[in-house]
């Protein structure tokens, strides 16, 4: 039984206020290990100035990284063990009382994959009440019969304190062997420590090579990080094309923030051959699911017709879209003062419309 996966999201992926894009950004330099500090921050790089992406979408500057991740379950597909099927298909139904009868069976029977999904449903509140301090338990047990989803799941709770004191030592020591076993998101939040510099010491070069080996694996968090360390070339030799290839990979996973550096590479031909009406399409793909930084590019390439035709109406109510995001821009707001009354109007209408607000 393939059990749901734990991935600790990475709110890393922070938006600078003149970012075109979202990206993790490392700094240019690697200072020396320190001893671990509970409040202290790396040094976060500059904010460029926001630019007018007319005729060409401006690129982003370096957000910097945040320590508090959050954990989230995404579900595996099942193996061909017959009586771990029937426990993960109860799981996957949602018939979630069902599959902790069925997992308690298993895990006294000795099943490691059983106990994890234990764990799972304790720690999720999931067909019983939520109990992290059994959740733990369950996951101890698995991690200890080799389990890495539970390796990594006992990580999370370490670090986050739930179901026993915080214990960040034994969380890296989890997350490192999960990660020896080939668990990606491990891999991935491992590297994220690394490049955070406060749970471990600052390395840049060791969390690119945790990145590329969650990206090899399909992670499409890690396909986006580390085309950011290609594009900068930190930790990695600089290289625009294979940056390119990565935020593409993790675009057609429905990543929003790599749909939205991506759109732009396209845009102006960097890392890749120039095409703006693809890239036009990829903002309004990444708009529509909420990205007030696509939105405000968006609202920029229809207002001035670059790439695509000329809509002032759709155009400011992109602009006024993002601008309820923090998003909003003075240019624009000037534009739109000269608006004709009637078509100012229209995308007032339509931008309430899209808000919900009427």
């Amino acid at each position: 039984m393939k059990l749901p996966c734990i991935t600790m999201l990475a709110t890393l992926l922070l938006t600078g206020p003149a970012a075109a894009q979202l990206q993790i950004a490392p700094p240019a330099t690697v200072p020396s290990a320190a001893p671990e500090k509970q409040k202290a921050k790396p040094p976060a790089p500059a904010k460029k100035k926001e630019a007018a992406p007319a005729p060409k979408p401006s690129p982003s500057p370096k957000p910097s990284p945040s320590p508090k991740p959050a954990a989230t379950v995404i579900p595996a597909p099942p193996t061909d063990n017959s009586n771990a099927d029937l426990v993960f298909g109860a799981y996957q139904r949602g018939q979630y009382k069902t599959a902790f009868d069925l997992a308690t069976a298993r895990a006294q029977a000795g099943d490691p994959k059983a106990m994890t999904m234990l764990g799972e449903l304790y720690s999720n509140a999931m067909g019983i009440r939520r109990d992290y301090a059994k959740a733990a338990e369950w996951y101890k047990r698995a991690a200890d019969a080799g389990d890495r989803e539970a390796m990594f799941a006992l990580a999370m709770l370490r670090i986050s304190g739930r179901g026993g004191s915080v214990d960040k030592s034994e969380a890296v020591k989890l997350m490192a062997s999960a990660a020896k076993l080939g668990e990606p998101k491990a891999a991935y939040n491992l590297a994220l420590l690394y490049l955070d510099g406060q749970t471990l010491p600052q390395d840049v070069k060791r969390s690119a090579e945790l990145l590329r080996q969650a990206a090899d694996a399909g992670l499409p968090e890690a396909q986006y990080a580390l085309a950011t360390f290609y594009k900068e070339g930190t930790g990695v030799p600089k290289d625009p094309e294979r940056a390119v290839r990565l935020l593409q990979a993790a675009s057609l996973a429905d990543n929003v923030d790599a749909e939205v550096e991506y759109a732009i590479a396209m845009f102006n031909g960097t890392g890749t051959p120039k095409n703006q009406p693809a890239a036009v399409a990829l903002l309004r793909k990444a708009s529509r699911q909420g990205s007030a930084i696509a939105q405000n590019r968006l609202a920029w390439v229809l207002i001035n017709g670059v790439g695509v035709a000329t809509d002032k109406v759709e155009g400011f109510k992109w602009h006024l879209v993002a601008k309820t995001a923090g998003k909003g821009d003075p240019e624009l707001d000037k534009q739109l003062s000269d608006l004709p009354a009637e078509d100012r109007a229209k995308a007032e209408a339509a931008a309430k419309k899209w808000l919900g607000t009427k």
